[in-house]
């Protein structure tokens, strides 16, 4: 088809529409089925723990450890292979192979299991649902001022979240009703006939939560394969509509591949000149990197440290905050913008710290389903502002420049070396004291650090 005019409506539904496809690999695998899923794997061991690349690891240190690894990746690939994708024009190409290994990844995940002979191929799927995510994330954005005009962006980067969280919650509740009632979709929970003939009532009744227990690690294990199907076909539309390109050049020189890096040293020496700008970010890094741990972390928290009474409990419990999370967020975020008008964004932003620096100590001490379910509509409520309050104010500190897409490149790939020095810290005093809790009180410095910074910002540019 020929390419759409820059700002028409179908091209920019067609952008927005991408959201809607991948926003499932978060909801579900990132945030809900998988952790639950993962610890399954481990019912009846005393010590949970796992041999991999010749350690013995703690599991939830195990998967926080990858997850470090690749943000690592994302953020020392992304600014290289988005300045080829912008020489070479095939932006699209790029984010479609991302799309295709992560939902590749998610199909792989099927066959996920600890045993020495598969945790290496298991934690490789791992690996390529997330960074497949992440990484057509950043051509993804990228796409914005090509399709867009400003006065554009606004409103349709609301639709694209506002897409991505409706498609997202409607599978989630698909996979929600096949995990917690398997025999509606056809998944067998029976148990021999002699048994039911014979058997006491305690023994029938602990074969029949066996049986629905299988059925429902099952029904978890097939969740996985509809994430990769409704990610890899719902973003057909979207490849089908986006323009490919626009080619600066045909060869692919060394100058080429590390004009991204290049880019990213110019901002660095350019900070020095806003001194506010440079606080902020200072600022910015700490704290976020306790922020997005937690968001990473909270299910496998909640899954192992919360007295869930049953595995069904456990299962619905958790699906359930999860959900909780998502819809106080929406008002979390309309809150935190009007309190950063009111009172400035600095200040807001302080007080927000303030707030998750309270919820490690909540989480600390937390151990029933109740205090769980209260933490997670707090973290929804600071979750949904100091995200876009943070990026926002970012904004509104930047110099006059048109390069802005470089200053934002530096934010980012900021934030994702700041999600693996969290996630490297978290998983290593897990893995050392054997416990989430002090790993996530542990946190509470970074909240602390990150307030004092905030307090160091200048109100004006000096």
């Amino acid at each position: 088809m020929s390419e759409l005019k820059k700002g028409s409506k179908k091209l920019l539904n067609a952008w927005a529409f991408y959201d809607w496809a991948n926003s499932v690999y978060t909801l579900t695998i990132a945030s809900s089925i998988f952790p639950i899923f993962y610890s399954a794997l481990f019912l009846g061991q005393t010590e949970k723990t796992v041999l991999a690349f010749g350690m013995e690891f703690k599991s939830t240190a195990l998967i926080t450890y990858v997850t470090a690894f690749t943000f690592l990746v994302v953020a020392f690939t992304s600014p290289i292979l988005s300045g080829i994708a912008d020489y070479v024009g095939n932006k699209k190409n790029f984010m479609r192979f991302f799309c295709y290994v992560g939902g590749a990844g998610c199909i792989g995940l099927y066959w996920f299991g600890i045993e020495p002979e598969e945790i290496h191929l298991s934690l490789l799927f791992y690996f390529m649902g997330l960074i497949g995510y992440w990484g057509s994330l950043v051509f993804y954005n990228s796409y914005l001022p090509d399709i867009a005009y400003p006065e554009q962006q606004d409103s349709i980067s609301a639709k694209g979240f506002s897409m991505g969280y409706i498609g997202s919650v409607i599978l989630l509740l698909i996979n929600l009703a096949m995990v917690m009632k398997p025999d509606w979709f056809g998944f067998d929970i029976s148990i021999s006939k002699t048994l039911a003939e014979t058997g006491t009532e305690a023994e029938i009744a602990d074969a029949l939560q066996k049986a629905k227990d299988g059925a429902s690690f099952e029904a978890m294990k097939i969740s996985f394969i509809t994430v990769g199907l409704w990610w890899i076909l719902f973003s057909q539309y979207t490849f089908y509509v986006l323009p490919k390109g626009i080619s600066k050049g045909h060869k692919v020189t060394k100058d080429v591949v590390f004009n991204g890096l290049k880019e990213l040293k110019q901002v660095w020496i350019q900070l020095k000149q806003s001194l506010r700008l440079k606080r902020y970010l200072g600022a910015f890094f700490v704290f976020s990197m306790a922020v997005q741990t937690i968001m990473l972390v909270a299910v496998y928290f909640g899954e192992e440290e919360i007295a869930w009474g049953s595995s069904d409990a456990k299962t619905q419990g958790l699906i359930v905050s999860i959900l909780v999370i998502q819809l106080v967020a929406v008002l979390g975020a309309i809150l935190t913008s009007r309190a950063s008008a009111k009172f400035g964004n600095i200040k807001t932003l302080i007080v927000v710290n303030f707030i998750w620096m309270a919820l490690c100590f909540y989480a600390y001490f937390m151990e029933t389903p109740i205090q769980f379910y209260i933490a997670a509509s707090l973290v929804g409520l600071v979750m949904g502002g100091v995200q876009s309050l943070a990026r926002s104010t970012y904004s509104k500190f930047l110099p006059e420049t048109e390069d802005t897409t470089s200053y934002f490149s530096f934010y980012d790939v900021a934030e994702k070396i700041g999600i693996v020095i969290g996630m490297v810290i978290f998983a290593t005093i897990d893995q050392i004291t054997g416990s989430m809790r002090n790993a996530i009180l542990f946190l509470v410095i970074f909240f602390l650090a990150g307030i004092f910074l905030l307090f160091r910002v200048p109100k004006e540019e000096l």
